[in-house]
């Protein structure tokens, strides 16, 4: 609720950082992202995903172009199986290096309606003109940092990386309840950030993504280009043309017995999909839910049942996403 009505940080120091220069950088990015990046300017991001030759997606990543290099920022659990991809794949590449300093840097998520005003006084850097999915440097009382008005909350927000000897000075100067914040951006935690990405409908891997899931399948179509080849490409293209065996929906369901991940889902006691992840939305007070199920039930406002540890409980089909900021 913080979030949502004012600001909070969460500490996200746990998400890959890898950066890669070189003059074929690009090319590599291009052929192993779902999505054009290829032709990004200075100071732009991208939502991709990064999928094996079958489709299924090994990672979603977020794709930064800064002045002199590329940064990849991808899933926490995933970091060691990318950082493996992009090598292998690197090594057809004359001019290529990868750095990955996820261990020697952090990295923080200010998100909410209130971002924006309180970091413009924490940060001497102007933030009016950074539109969202975009970058630019700066510093901090004298170190560099990238910041990326970027989030997984569904909210405005901002996404900051800097080295991590300097994030302790940061996070006090935040939570200084005499400084320039006033104590108005809380801290938040990663049950938090979950809870708002649901809300958001935002997909999750090992949720709603995974290897054995194609970016198409997982209502990602929006960030894949299938004009470019990349790896997966071939695979997503046949599926585009057979089209989808299951559609990933959201649920609103009856009562306060949360269907999480794994329940099943049903249509008059017959198995039709299974839930990805499910929670108690605070902004609504109420049970909500992603899940794929037959194309056949996927329509808004069907009316289906999941089966909580044996018990049948309503639950309707409605639009994604479930919230959605006015501005």
């Amino acid at each position: 609720l913080a979030t949502r009505n004012g600001c909070t940080m969460f500490d996200v120091s746990h998400m890959g950082r890898l950066y890669l220069n070189g003059s074929q950088s690009a090319e590599l990015l291009e052929g192993l992202c779902t999505r054009a990046v290829g032709t990004m300017e200075p100071g732009q991001c991208r939502y991709s995903h990064m999928c094996k030759e079958d489709g299924g997606i090994l990672d979603d990543v977020i794709v930064s172009r800064l002045n002199d290099r590329w940064l990849v920022v991808c899933n926490a659990s995933n970091r060691e199986k990318i950082v493996s991809w992009i090598q292998r794949h690197a090594r057809a590449k004359k001019d290529v290096r990868m750095i990955d300093q996820t261990m020697s840097s952090a990295m923080v998520a200010i998100q909410g309606p209130e971002a924006a005003g309180l970091l413009k006084k924490l940060l001497p850097i102007d933030l009016s003109e950074l539109k969202r999915y975009r970058c630019k440097f700066g510093q901090y009382m004298g170190v560099e940092y990238v910041i990326s008005r970027t989030g997984y909350t569904g909210e405005d927000g901002y996404e900051i990386i800097l080295p991590s000897a300097a994030a302790k000075m940061l996070v006090q100067n935040v939570f200084d309840p005499g400084g320039t914040a006033q104590g108005r951006i809380k801290p938040a935690g990663l049950g938090a950030r979950d809870t708002l990405r649901l809300e958001a409908a935002m997909p999750l891997y090992g949720h709603e993504l995974g290897e054995g899931i194609d970016s198409l399948t997982a209502a990602c179509e929006w960030a894949v280009d299938l004009s470019k080849n990349f790896v997966g490409a071939e695979a997503m293209r046949k599926v585009k043309q057979t089209g989808l065996k299951k559609r990933l929906v959201g649920l609103e369901v009856e009562g306060k017995r949360i269907a999480r991940q794994d329940t099943p889902i049903e249509k008059d006691g017959k198995n039709i999909g299974t839930v990805t992840s499910g929670t108690h939305s605070p902004t609504f007070d109420k049970v909500i839910a992603l899940g794929y199920v037959d194309p056949a039930h996927a329509n808004v406002g069907s009316e289906l049942a999941v089966n909580i540890r044996g018990k049948t409980t309503r639950a309707v089909v409605v639009p994604l996403p479930f919230y959605k900021r006015n501005s």
